[in-house]
C-alpha cells in the first residue's frame, strides 16, 4: 500500500519533530519515520539525560558544602540508582509530550527504518520512502512531494579503540551506567568530554582528560578555555593536552583499562576503571538510500544550500547530517527554515554568527558570535570588555564567584562581534547577548539596559561598560 504526503521526514529527533509540527501548522500532510523513539538523540541519548545527570551532580556537590551556607547536614550520600531513575522519568515525561504534539498536529508516525528509493513505479523522481516496519509487517510505501532527511548522528570512535560498552564507552553507554566507576579516562576535551568530566568529578569520580590539541574546548574563546582548564584543575581533574592516544596500546583488565598516549616524545601510560571516548560525532547517512539519489556528500556530510535543499531540490536535509553547528536548537531552526521554504513562506536563512552555544559543565560556558581570535583573523580592529562574577552580589549569594563575561567589539563600528561567558547559570543568560547580536546592538545600548539588582545578569551590563573603561563595580 502506498500513501501520499506533502512531506515525509526521515528522523523524529529534535530537528525532525519540530519540522513536522511547523509543516502541520502550514497545512502540509506530514509523516515522520523514526526507527527508535520520537525525540531522537537529544531526548534519549544526549541533551536531556546528560543535563539531568549534571543537575544531580550539581546538587550533590552543593550539598557537600552546605555548611558554607549555614546548613548543617548528616553525612551526604549519593544514590546513583535514584539519579538514573530521575533521569529516566524526565525523559519519559518529555517523550510523552512529543507524542502528544504529533497527535495534536495529525502527523502520521511510522516506526521503522526509512529508505529513499530512486525513480520507480511509484514516482518518476527519487524520493519515495520504503519503510521497513519495526513490527515486522510488510514495508510501507510513502510517496511524498518533499522529503527532509533528519537522521542525526552517533558517537565517533578512534580507529582501533573498539567500544565494548563495559570498559570502553561512548556517551551513549555512559548514560546507562548502573554504578559509577572510581576513576575514568576521558579521551577528548571538547564540549561533550568537558561536560562529562565536570559531572563525574562532581560525583567524586577521579577524572583524567586526554586532549589531542594544545587546549581543551578549541572552538571556544581562548580565555574562556584557559579559565575552564584552571577551574577544572582546581577541582582535581587532570587535564593533559597535546596527548595523542594510541588505541593499539589499550589493555583491558578484569575491572580496569590501561592505555598509552604520545606526549612530548614520550609514551606515558594511563590507567582507570573505564575509558570514555568523546571525539565528536558521525552523521547517520548510511542505509537510508542516499545512493539512489543525486544528493551530494561533502566531507562525509550531506551538502545543502542555505534553505537546506540538496542537489535534489525536493529533498532537504537538516541537523547533524549536514555538519556545521551540531546542536539541537540549530537542527530545530533548520527544520523550520526548510519547511517554510517548502511552503513558499520566504524564510530568512540562518546566520551562524547569531547562534548561541552552551556547555553545561560546572561552571557553565555560553557564547555567541566571534571569539576574540576569530575577530582578529577576520581583520576587525578589536576592543574587549570583561567583568568578573566575583564582583557581582548575586554570585556571592550563590556561592559561585568564579568566571567572567567578555564582550568582543569592532572598534570602528561599535558593533558587538561576540559575547563569551563562563560562570554560574550563564547558559540562561546568553539569550540577552543573542538578542543584542540580532538587533545589532552596541555595548552602549547594552549598558543602558537597566539590569535588575541583585542578578547575575548585571555582569553583562558591567562588561559592556568595561568596553569603554567605565565599569562601575570593578
Amino acid at each position: 500500500m502506498a500513501t501520499e504526503y506533502d512531506l515525509v521526514i526521515l528522523g523524529g529527533g529534535t530537528g525532525g519533530y519540530v519540522a513536522a509540527i511547523r509543516a502541520s501548522q502550514l497545512g502540509l500532510k506530514t509523516a515522520v519515520v523514526e526507527k527508535s523513539k520520537l525525540g531522537g538523540t537529544c531526548l534519549h541519548k544526549g541533551c536531556i539525560p546528560s543535563k539531568a545527570l549534571l543537575r544531580s551532580a550539581e546538587v550533590f556537590a552543593t550539598t557537600k558544602k552546605s555548611e558554607d551556607f549555614g546548613v548543617e547536614t548528616a553525612e551526604v550520600k549519593l544514590n546513583f540508582l535514584k539519579v538514573q531513575q530521575r533521569k529516566q522519568s524526565i525523559i519519559e515525561q518529555l517523550h510523552s509530550g512529543v507524542q502528544h504534539l504529533m497527535k495534536k498536529g495529525n502527523i502520521d508516525i511510522y516506526e521503522g527504518i526509512g529508505r529513499i528509493l530512486g525513480p520507480s513505479i511509484f514516482s518518476p523522481m527519487s524520493g519515495t520512502i520504503s519503510v521497513e516496519m519495526n513490527n515486522g509487517e510488510e514495508n510501507e510505501m510513502l510517496i511524498p512531494k518533499n522529503v527532509i532527511v533528519a537522521t542525526g548522528s552517533r558517537p565517533r570512535s578512534l580507529q582501533g579503540l573498539d567500544i565494548d560498552g563495559e570498559l570502553v564507552l561512548t556517551s551513549d553507554e555512559a548514560l546507562d551506567l548502573e554504578s559509577l566507576p572510581k576513576s575514568i579516562i576521558i579521551v577528548g576535551g571538547g564540549v561533550i568530554g568537558i561536560e562529562w568530566a565536570s559531572m563525574l568529578s562532581d560525583f567524586d569520580v577521579e577524572v583524567t582528560v586526554l586532549e589531542y590539541s594544545d587546549r581543551i574546548l578549541p572552538t571556544e574563546d581562548k580565555e574562556i578555555a584557559n579559565e575552564m582548564k584552571k577551574l577544572m584543575t582546581k577541582k582535581g581533574i587532570k587535564i593533559i593536552t597535546d596527548a595523542k592516544v594510541l588505541p593499539e596500546t589499550l589493555v583491558k583488565h578484569e575491572n580496569s583499562v590501561t592505555i598509552q598516549a604520545e606526549l612530548n616524545n614520550e609514551k606515558p601510560s594511563f590507567s582507570a576503571d573505564r575509558i570514555l571516548v568523546s571525539v565528536g560525532r558521525l552523521p547517520n547517512i548510511e542505509g537510508i538510500g542516499i545512493e539512489n539519489t543525486d544528493i551530494k556528500i561533502e566531507k562525509g556530510y550531506i551538502d545543502t544550500n542555505k534553505y537546506y535543499q540538496t542537489k535534489e531540490s525536493h529533498i532537504y536535509a537538516i541537523g547533524d547530517v549536514i555538519g556545521g553547528l551540531q546542536l539541537a536548537h540549530v537542527a530545530s531552526h533548520e527544520g523550520i527554515v526548510a519547511v517554510e521554504h517548502i511552503a513558499n513562506q520566504k524564510p530568512l536563512p540562518i546566520d551562524e554568527s547569531l547562534i548561541s552555544k552552551c556547555i553545561y559543565s560546572s561552571p557553565e560556558i555560553a557564547s555567541v558570535g566571534y571569539t576574540e581570535e576569530e575577530a582578529k583573523e577576520k581583520n576587525f580592529k578589536v576592543k574587549v570588555g570583561k567583568f568578573p562574577f566575583s564582583a557581582i552580589g548575586k554570585a556571592l549569594v550563590f556561592g559561585e564567584t568564579e568566571g567572567f563575561v567578555k564582550i568582543v567589539v569592532d572598534e570602528d563600528t561599535e558593533d558587538v562581534l561576540g559575547v563569551h561567558m563562563i560562570g554560574p547559570h550563564v547558559t540562561d543568560m546568553i539569550s540577552e547577548a543573542g538578542l543584542a547580536k540580532v538587533l545589532d546592538a552596541t555595548p552602549w545600548e547594552i549598558s543602558h539596559t537597566i539590569h535588575p539588582h541583585p542578578t547575575l545578569s548585571e555582569a553583562i551590563g558591567e562588561a559592556a561598560l568595561a568596553v569603554y573603561g567605565k565599569a562601575i563595580h570593578y
